[in-house]
């Protein structure tokens, strides 16, 4: 059974986050009102994941996060932030944490970002011992309009860049977030041109692939059936380099809110790409709009 931490000062908060959360997982919650009784029963509690907000009374969030991944570096962290601490959060994800959800909107991100950060944290580890003679290694790929093709590639390059130890744990799983969410916006925004309200709007469907789900459909149509996303990625002893292109009409890069500006983690939209700056050293884009190439160096962000 999950086994999960949830870190927040407000009891309203903690019954709300626990409500929602066992609505989707069977699992067990311990809680905690502080940073200091978070590391208190992190021993006893074995968490598979933590769930903390970033503004409390003594330790904060960031504090927790650099703690946890010194001494529980294989425990993924995710924050619960609110609006205006937007600079605070962005320096937890450099620092350590798996992802983020806005307070604003726990009752629609919570439970799945808590499933993809728990899918990522388990990734198969089945070829360990021959992945760590690795040295270094290069893959194309032309992925058809298929999700379910996403996970699989995510789930290799974690096992690739863990056995060349070119990051730690937190590492690898900060690479897995953010080449999944680069894939995402390449499938859906990119190659079938649905939008971030429409992709809200059709999220049951997108979940369930019944016939009626609109990825389906597009994924039929012209001119969209014809795109592929076009993954390059180089996996070296000193960095890893990813570079993902669709084929649909780009976007205007300039228009991408600053992250750690107010408001900034909660635009419409810009999560993943909040997500994907954060996670890595270099991020860039063509001037067309539909490549990014992301830039991951070896032990970057690993706390001392």
């Amino acid at each position: 059974m999950t086994k999960l931490l949830v870190v927040e000062d407000s009891a309203v908060d903690r019954r709300l986050v626990g409500e929602l959360l066992r609505r989707r997982f069977e699992c067990t919650i311990e809680y905690a009102a502080s940073g200091e009784e978070a590391l208190a029963r992190m021993q006893k509690a074995g968490p598979d994941l933590v769930l903390t907000d970033l503004t409390m009374p003594g330790m904060n969030g960031l504090e927790l996060v650099k703690s946890l991944r010194v001494h529980y570096p294989g425990v993924p962290v995710i924050l619960m932030t609110a609006y205006g601490n937007e600079a605070l959060a962005m320096t937890a994800l450099e620092r350590g944490a798996a992802s983020y959800v806005p307070k604003s909107h726990l009752p629609e991100k919570l439970a799945d970002t808590v499933e993809e950060v728990l899918d990522l944290a388990r990734a198969d580890r089945s070829h360990h011992r021959l992945i760590n003679c690795l040295t270094e290694s290069r893959f194309v790929f032309a992925l058809e309009n298929d999700p379910l093709l996403i996970d699989p590639l995510v789930d290799l390059v974690q096992q690739m860049v863990t056995g060349i130890e070119l990051v730690d744990f937190t590492g690898r799983l900060q690479i897995g977030v953010a080449l999944k969410q680069a894939l995402l916006n390449a499938l859906f925004h990119g190659n079938l041109q649905i939008s971030q309200e429409q992709l809200t709007n059709v999220e049951g469907d997108l979940l369930q692939m019944n016939e009626q789900s609109l990825v389906e459909r597009r994924a039929k149509e012209m001119p969209y059936r014809d795109r592929r996303v076009h993954v390059e990625i180089d996996l070296g002893k000193d960095q890893a380099k990813f570079v993902v292109r669709d084929e649909g009409p780009g976007f205007d890069t300039s228009n991408v809110p600053d992250a750690s500006q107010p408001g900034g983690l909660e635009a419409s939209g810009h999560r993943g790409l909040s997500l994907i700056r954060s996670f890595m050293d270099e991020v860039s884009f063509n001037e067309k709009g539909n490549e990014i190439t992301m830039i991951k160096r070896r032990g970057a962000g690993i706390v001392e």
